[in-house]
Parts: C-alpha cells; sequence; structure tokens
C-alpha cells in the first residue's frame, strides 16, 4: 500500500545515508508549504581521518534576524573516534521554502506570516557532512513531514 503524501498528511520518514564524508549530503531536501520536524539524527563513526574528525549537520535556509536568503546555520558538531556513536535529539522544526523577501529582523506579524506562508522559489535544507574526504560516517535521521500544500 502506498502512502498517502497529499495536502493535510503527516507522516513519519526516516533516511538512511552511507559513507558520509567532507562532500555534504542532504539529509532533508525542502518542498514548499511543507513542515519538517526532526526527531533524531543518529551519527555511527566507521572510521576517521584523525583525531580531529568530526560530523556537522547544518541548515541552510533565511535569516529571519538579518533578511538574508541561504544562510548556514549550524545545528551541531561533534569529534568523534572510529567506532563511536553520536545521537541528536533535540526537537525542532523547519519550512520546506524560504518566505518571500523581507528587511530582517522579525519585528511584526506581518513577517511572521511571511515565514510561515512560504511564498519563495528558494527551498530550504538539512545537510550532514564530516570534516575529512578519508572520514566514514553512517548517518540516519527520523523525522515528521506535515504537507499543508
Amino acid at each position: 500500500m502506498a502512502i498517502a503524501r497529499g495536502a493535510g498528511t503527516e507522516i513519519i520518514r526516516t533516511a538512511f545515508i552511507h559513507e558520509v564524508d567532507d562532500s555534504a549530503r542532504y539529509l532533508i531536501y525542502g518542498a514548499q508549504h511543507h513542515i519538517y520536524t526532526i526527531l533524531s539524527i543518529t551519527c555511527h563513526a566507521v572510521g576517521v581521518n584523525s583525531a580531529a574528525s568530526y560530523i556537522e549537520a547544518r541548515f541552510v535556509g533565511y535569516d529571519a534576524g538579518a533578511g538574508t536568503s541561504a544562510a548556514d546555520i549550524y545545528l551541531f558538531r561533534q569529534g568523534m573516534a572510529a567506532k563511536e556513536t553520536f545521537v541528536w535529539n533535540d526537537k525542532f522544526s523547519f519550512n520546506g521554502h524560504e518566505p518571500t523577501d523581507f528587511t530582517g529582523p522579525i519585528n511584526s506579524v506581518v513577517k511572521q506570516d511571511a515565514i510561515a506562508d512560504q511564498a519563495s522559489g528558494v527551498a530550504q535544507y538539512l545537510l550532514i557532512g564530516a570534516l575529512h574526504s578519508a572520514d566514514n560516517f553512517d548517518c540516519t535521521i527520523t523525522y515528521i513531514d506535515q504537507n499543508n500544500a
């Protein structure tokens, strides 16, 4: 049976990303009028290049404080040794698309509504990546996808 994905649905999704290195990988690529609530991101260090190796997650989206598009907003950077596992289970949500542009900061209901309306054609997304090309992390993400289209 196919999973219903139409307007008004809410589904739990998961993705597995194998061999994450210094090339950032998408965990979520936003769709317009969707809201994503992250439940957990789990990373296992299969192998690391050095003691300085880390895994990091960042959100790329609208900076409502400055009113700028495609800002890198880092969620975590976790140093790890080989065979360690890190679980990030702080909850947060983000919209699938950016708002139509406004001058920051948020200081009115109109600007808050612009963020919620997701009226631009610019997707927001969540990335995972490591420090070195020789790093090797296996990661999973579990999240709720609310479709408000």
